[in-house]
């Protein structure tokens, strides 16, 4: 698994999107040591990302390659990216590459056996330590120590004794240089647990008893 440092080396520059949280962020990054510039915006993705690049003074075809986040977080601002992805890189071929939002906060925390974690709905969390698998676990089944990124989304009541940490992804990114948390996303979207599954319907004509 490539890592921040290796890539930005590479292709810089490189745009990094992220639309997990209520806080659109975008960077222009210039350097194998993360440097480069930050924008963000409270708004959906379909506005946030596109202000942030103008903020910035963007343009995507600037960018030598694009890193975006593919959740957990916010699914509409993930699909969002990731649409907006794929029209970039249609009109002129990059390289893509994702990150999962957990993988970075848990690298970033350096705290082993810390869960990070984010709704997953139906009383479910995506769950993840550093190194680790993303998992998705049961309420009833979360053990402390547990840490969630500020400015996600819960439908559920959080767990006991959960800790609210910021996910500002300008202080995390240059502490997560060296961690193997992207991957090659040749075709960007969301991040799934599983794929979905459909039953075939057969139509009926419906009749009395």
């Amino acid at each position: 698994m490539p890592t921040f440092r290796q890539i930005l080396t590479a292709h810089a520059p490189v745009v990094l999107i992220d639309a997990a949280s209520a806080r659109v962020q975008v960077a222009l990054l210039l350097a194998g040591d993360g440097t480069g510039s930050w924008a963000d915006a409270l708004a959906d993705a379909g506005t946030g990302v596109f202000r942030g690049l103008a903020q910035l003074g963007v343009q995507p075809d600037h960018a030598g390659a694009f890193v975006y986040c593919d959740g957990p977080g916010s699914i509409l601002g993930v699909r969002t990216v990731a649409a907006a992805l794929r029209t970039w890189t249609l009109l002129r071929s990059r390289p893509v590459f994702a990150y999962h939002s957990l993988a970075v906060v848990a690298a970033a925390l350096g705290r082993p056996g810390a869960r990070v974690i984010a709704d997953a709905r139906r009383d479910t969390w995506h769950c993840l330590t550093a190194g680790g698998p993303l998992q998705r676990v049961p309420t009833a089944e979360l053990a402390p120590p547990l840490v969630m990124p500020e400015g996600f989304r819960h439908w559920s009541p959080l767990p006991a004794g959960v800790e609210l940490v910021p996910y500002s992804l300008a202080a995390l990114i240059p502490r997560v240089l060296d961690a193997e948390v992207l991957r090659s996303a040749p075709e960007p979207d969301a991040f799934l647990h599983e794929e979905p599954s459909y039953v075939t319907w057969t139509p009926q004509i419906h009749r009395a008893p």
